[in-house]
């Protein structure tokens, strides 16, 4: 199954395939108008900028992209660049690559180039990817980092605020790889109002410009909604004490699967009947 041709924003959760299938790659190749894609690659979460752009920039001009820019953006004073917002105009896809979130968002936030990005990815005027790093900025609010595998605890996440392109979200990558479930758990728990989104490597959220996703990749995507929780403990226990939190529900979505945002619920799908 392939994603709706309306497709606006990709949230990938890490190490998609850049060799083989290249299935998610070509996903955003195809929503950013294929052969005709006129494609900006924004490299700043990367300690590595020029190799790790050079890398997507090889791949998207071997699947025959227009024309591809790079915005190596490594001061916030390069956000007001009037020949970045010029090529932003025309580009019809935005790929924003792995590395640091903190980084990616300490350059990038309160800019002209990200305002001019996230009001044309919400109008679903171009189509805006991240994958890792530039999945987990894809928030209001965005997990900086924290540790893995233990239970939910305050101390187990470092929130941060992110770049609001899906302000309803808070996401974690690498999800099932890293176990991250009680990370965001705990972010959930301390942000009740937002719905988290944990994905798997190779795997990915394609968002329509009505909030609804589809699923594509060979992972998972894990949905925790917190909308129906009748208690948690999270302001009368310290940091690292554990969390209790009732009535949460968990969703795990695989290839295919639709996810309405707004309604928080499934949607039917061909693929899980």
């Amino acid at each position: 199954m392939t994603p709706s041709p309306h497709t606006s924003v990709l949230v990938i959760g890490g190490a998609e395939d850049k060799v083989h299938g290249r299935e998610i790659l070509y996903a955003f190749f195809d929503a950013s108008g294929g052969r005709d894609a006129r494609i900006a690659i924004i490299p700043s979460a990367s300690r590595e900028p020029v190799a790790t752009a050079d890398r997507y920039r090889r791949i998207f001009e071997d699947m025959g992209a227009k024309s591809i820019v790079i915005l190596d953006i490594r001061e916030r004073s390069q956000g007001e660049d009037s020949l970045w917002q010029t090529y932003l105009e025309d580009c019809t896809g935005v790929f924003m690559t792995g590395g640091d979130q903190v980084r990616l968002c300490g350059l990038l936030a309160d800019t002209p180039v990200i305002d001019n990005i996230r009001r044309r990815a919400q109008a679903g005027d171009i189509a805006l990817a991240g994958t890792s790093a530039g999945a987990a900025v894809m928030g209001e609010h965005m997990i900086a980092g924290g540790g893995s595998g233990e239970s939910p605890n305050r101390s187990l996440v470092d929130m941060a605020t992110g770049l609001g392109i899906l302000p309803e979200v808070i996401v974690d990558q690498h999800f099932q790889n890293r176990n991250r479930m009680a990370r965001l758990m705990s972010a959930i728990a301390i942000q009740p109002d937002r719905i988290g989104i944990g994905i798997d490597e190779d795997t990915c959220t394609c968002f329509s410009s009505s909030s609804v996703f589809q699923v594509i990749g060979k992972g998972t995507v894990t949905v925790i909604d917190p909308t129906q929780v009748s208690h948690t403990n999270q302001r009368a226990v310290g940091a690292s004490d554990p969390l209790c939190i009732h009535n949460l529900k968990v969703h795990i979505l695989v290839h295919g699967d639709r996810y309405d945002l707004k309604q928080q619920q499934l949607l039917h799908s061909p693929a899980s009947s």
